[in-house]
């Protein structure tokens, strides 16, 4: 797959989504990236694209709304006839998300609704009004987690959701395999960015924990994430199809 293809990455204003959006620049390709409600992060990060000598825009999308869906497909496909002259886009990173944790027994039906909206359902029904959109021999790129394949307590939900994610990513690849779309879903481990901060900041010796239970000894950084979701959509990765791939250092070997 060569160079100058176009990519949507979801939730790309800040943290694993923005580090993705950097490497694909970097890799030749522009970029369409999407923000909930941090429109200057997100047009810092078009500004650093433009700066690499790739196009790139920034357009509003939660998605956790389903309803705007359409909307956004619409607004999607005015901005690739003015900005590229084209049609559709050739590879599409579902990184968006927000993150939850509490115990089974006190997880509100509420927190599981917000999480499902974002995760799952915002995944499934955003690819599907997407794939219309989306080139003949293209990339979908689906983000989960470590925690879909070992358990932390007070993630349930979360990590239930992305084992959905990782279920439905093995059948967009059956399904888009005439099309030959590869279709892959990227599970990082435990990543300190401004969005799990907070989190690690709450619970001092957590991040020496997690270190100790990793092959490698460290936690995770945004630079160990982008590049391998910049090599799933290169030439090198056409023969990776339907397939997880956990980037987390080898924690819980």
């Amino acid at each position: 797959m060569s160079t100058d293809k176009i990519a949507l990455v979801t939730g790309g204003s800040r943290g694993l989504g923005k580090n993705t959006a950097l490497r694909l620049a970097e890799r030749g390709h522009d970029v369409v990236l999407t923000y909930q409600s941090r429109q200057a992060d997100a047009e810092a990060v078009v500004a650093e694209i433009r700066g690499k000598g790739r196009k790139a825009v920034a357009l509003a999308l939660d998605t956790g709304k389903a309803g705007s869906f359409d909307g956004f497909a619409t607004e999607l496909s005015g901005r690739l006839r003015t900005e590229w002259d084209r049609g559709s886009f050739d590879f599409l990173i579902n990184n968006a998300g927000i993150e939850r944790n509490a115990p089974i027994a006190a997880t509100a039906e509420e927190e599981i609704d917000a999480l499902y909206a974002v995760h799952f359902k915002g995944v499934y029904l955003l690819t599907q009004k997407l794939l219309p959109h989306l080139s003949d021999g293209g990339r979908i790129v689906n983000f989960s987690s470590g925690l879909a394949r070992f358990s932390l307590p007070g993630y349930a939900a979360y990590g239930s959701l992305k084992a959905a994610v990782e279920a439905f990513t093995r059948y967009l690849a059956k399904e888009l395999g005439p099309r030959r779309i590869n279709c892959n879903v990227l599970a990082p481990g435990a990543i300190d960015t401004d969005f799990t901060r907070p989190g690690f900041d709450a619970h001092p010796g957590v991040r020496e924990a997690i270190a100790s239970q990793t092959a490698l000894g460290r936690i995770g950084e945004p630079d160990d994430i982008g590049g391998v979701v910049a090599f799933l959509c290169s030439e090198e990765a056409r023969w990776i199809n339907g397939q997880r791939i956990e980037a987390s250092g080898g924690i819980f070997l």
